[in-house]
């Protein structure tokens, strides 16, 4: 008699929480109709007992008069309507998830919320120029890799790119790569691996969605030195500017391209005003292929003042670019 109490109270609950909402109540006939399309029979008594019941346990259910009827629904949830929302629309405006995985996964936020509402977290989202990853296997590449780091072991994976028939091609033949991993960076849309790569006897970083064949090997991970923890941190925090020579740059730029700097660079940004119109800013980065495409989307709005040698830099890149079209 008591395990099927307790079967009721579980599947009252779950009906409140799966088809009501604010707007959308069930009245105790309504409950008791349902709850014998799983063969529990039951009178509005026990409807009012099991309520009080279920709201002493922290379900938050509201009880409104609609004649000489009540009716029931539950007013609040683990995550309010806005945040699943901005949940879903992370999710599927997310890269380095599969269209697959983000259906997937805002499947499972539906659950969070009333059926009447799950809809709208479907809403369509566009996201210019944005593509979806067509790795599906990388939920169980982020888990193996956290479970490594976790557990102090090296991990094992093939890295691959796409060709231009859109499939993969494994780099060195497929060889595998032996890595300690340290820590996972969520960085323009895509999960990034800080580790050492044995075979480059070097710090590295890896796009978590290229890698294939994640397995966590019996190896311990590779103890840092105080330098190369040190750089671990330069990787985790020079934000997509990484592959080259550390420096601290100043750059003059037009006042239209502050939102630009502090977006990019936050707190570490220091702006100075040079007039009316420009201003100019040191900045920590790694002078790198991914450096100079940064710099020049803005053309004549930004340029690079010191160090000297970056200075030159610039211009030798600037030379190329134009040779390409003279």
């Amino acid at each position: 008699m008591q395990n099927r109490a307790k079967g009721r109270l579980i599947v009252l609950a779950r009906l409140l929480l799966r088809e009501t909402d604010e707007e959308h109540g069930l009245s105790g006939k309504e409950l008791i109709d349902k709850l014998e399309k799983y063969d529990i029979s039951c009178e509005r008594k026990t409807i009012y007992d099991d309520i009080e019941t279920l709201s002493e346990l922290g379900l938050d259910i509201v009880t409104e008069k609609v004649g000489h009827s009540n009716r029931y629904y539950v007013a609040s949830r683990l995550f309010q309507d806005e945040e699943l929302l901005v949940l879903a629309d992370a999710v599927a405006s997310s890269r380095f998830l599969s269209n697959k995985k983000s259906g997937e996964l805002i499947k499972k936020l539906q659950s969070l919320t009333s059926v009447h509402k799950a809809g709208r977290l479907r809403r369509s989202i566009y996201v210019g120029g944005r593509a979806k990853t067509f790795n599906e296997a990388i939920y169980y590449s982020i888990s193996a890799i956290q479970q490594a780091i976790f557990s102090d072991r090296n991990i094992t994976f093939k890295y691959f790119e796409y060709d231009l028939d859109k499939k993969k091609r494994y780099r060195h033949q497929g060889q595998i790569y032996t890595v300690s991993p340290y820590y996972l960076i969520w960085e323009s849309d895509c999960y990034y691996l800080v580790c050492f790569c044995h075979k480059h006897g070097d710090l590295c970083r890896y796009r978590v969605d290229r890698m294939g064949q994640v397995e966590i090997s019996d190896e311990k991970r590779r103890k840092l030195s105080m330098d190369e923890q040190e750089l671990a941190r330069e990787l985790l925090g020079t934000y997509s500017m990484y592959g080259g020579v550390k420096e601290t740059i100043t750059l003059e730029m037009k006042n239209s391209l502050i939102n630009v700097i502090v977006d990019r660079f936050g707190d570490a940004a220091r702006p100075k005003r040079i007039d009316k119109d420009s201003f100019s800013v040191k900045l920590d980065v790694q002078i790198s292929p991914t450096f100079w495409g940064w710099l020049f989307q803005f053309g004549g709005e930004a340029r690079v003042t010191a160090p000297d040698w970056v200075v030159r830099e610039a211009g030798k890149r600037l030379q190329e670019i134009q040779r390409q079209y003279i």
